[in-house]
Formats: C-alpha cells, structure tokens, sequence
C-alpha cells in the first residue's frame, strides 16, 4: 500500500473535525495493520525511531542522568533536570515519583552512569521506550531537541500485526500531521515492504479511527 501525504491530510482533517472539547490536549496517532508477516520472528519485528518534521505538538521536558561536572553545568544552562547516580537508587525505590518523571520527560545520560540507570532503572524505562540516549560525540542541546522530536515504533507485546504511535497533538495542523505520519509510515515501510500493510488508520486520542486513502 503506497500512501501520500495529502491522503494523511484528508484524514487528519476529518479527525479533528471531531475532536470535541476535553479536559486535556489529545494525542494524534498513527495505527498500521499489517498482512503476512510473522512478528513472532526476530527479523521481523519492529525497532524503529523517527524524527517528526514537526515534534510531537507537546513538548517534552529533558532529565539528565549526571554526577557533576560539565555535564551537569550544561544541562542546567540548557534549563534540563539532573538526575545524580545517588538519585538513582532512590527513584528505584519511589514508584510514584519515578512515573510521574516518566510521564513528562525524555532522558539523556553520561555514558560511565549507562549501566547504574539500566540496572536499577532499566525494567521500567524499557518497557515503556524511555531508556536514555548516551551523550556521545555530540553537544547535549542538540542531542536534546532531537531526542524531543524522536518518536519510537516497536513490536510489542504478543507480537500482533499492528503498529500504534503519537505523530503529534490536536493542537497542530492536519498538514503538519500529515507530513509527521508520512514520515513514520515511510519508515516502516521500508521495513516491512509495501505489499506488508494492510490498512492504515489516524485517530485522536479520544476520537473514531478514520481510515487513511
């Protein structure tokens, strides 16, 4: 199935025709249904992430996972959250707090403190794709303004035949929607292969799927 940005638009459109009035800002998102394709195969399955041309309407905040340092001294020059190797251990411990920290934020880590976050951090940063990105051979700010724009695709659970993620927020155009799916579809389907997807539906949050082509 080969899809064009205008036929995300038009759906788009029709999506937030509908969106109604909430309480809270709806999610946008992209639902792919596949055909013919085992996931329960390694080779298979999905590990994707794309930047949004656009980000993802609400913008995260950034936590950096640091003993000191200059490390430290750039994040919060750049107004981002640190999180000491001490602090670590305590969110291990503070499920509460730990979620509501998730729920806001994307993570950014020196690499001596990689192996402390995943070992008492990893199960619950893992599982819900908010592991954090090493800083490496790049400066923190862009690492950070990428990592806001960057949306994950993974297989999950039992492996179903279907793909489901955020492309942005009911507070953003259907063009710039459009263009933000384009790019996650033509991800995956030089994944997968055109003759892979089946169907391919947008939704707000709350809203009806609308069937996209």
């Amino acid at each position: 199935m080969v899809l064009k940005q205008e036929n995300f638009e038009k759906a788009f459109t029709e999506s937030l025709a509908d969106k109604g009035k909430r309480k809270f800002t709806q999610r946008a998102e992209l639902i792919i249904n596949f055909k013919g394709i085992d996931f329960n195969k390694q080779e298979n399955r999905l590990n994707l992430e794309v930047v949004l041309p656009h980000g993802k309407g609400k913008e995260p905040k950034i936590a950096v996972f640091t003993d000191g340092g200059q490390v430290a001294y750039d994040a919060k020059q750049a107004g981002f959250s640190t999180i000491s190797s001490s602090e670590i251990t305590e969110l291990a411990s503070d499920r509460p707090k730990l979620k509501s920290l998730i729920k806001d934020h994307e993570f950014l880590a020196e690499p001596k403190l990689m192996m402390t976050v995943g070992k008492h951090l990893g199960q619950v940063l893992g599982t819900r794709d908010k592991l954090p990105k090493p800083i490496v051979g790049a400066k923190m700010e862009a690492l950070a303004e990428r990592l806001k724009k960057t949306v994950k695709i993974r297989s999950k659970g039992k492996y179903l035949p279907v793909a489901q993620c955020a492309v942005g927020s009911e507070n953003m155009s259907s063009g710039e929607l459009a263009e933000n799916a384009q790019a996650v579809y033509d991800a995956v389907r030089n994944k997968v292969g055109d003759h892979s997807i089946k169907s391919v539906y947008v939704k707000l949050s709350m809203g009806n799927p609308v069937k996209v082509g």
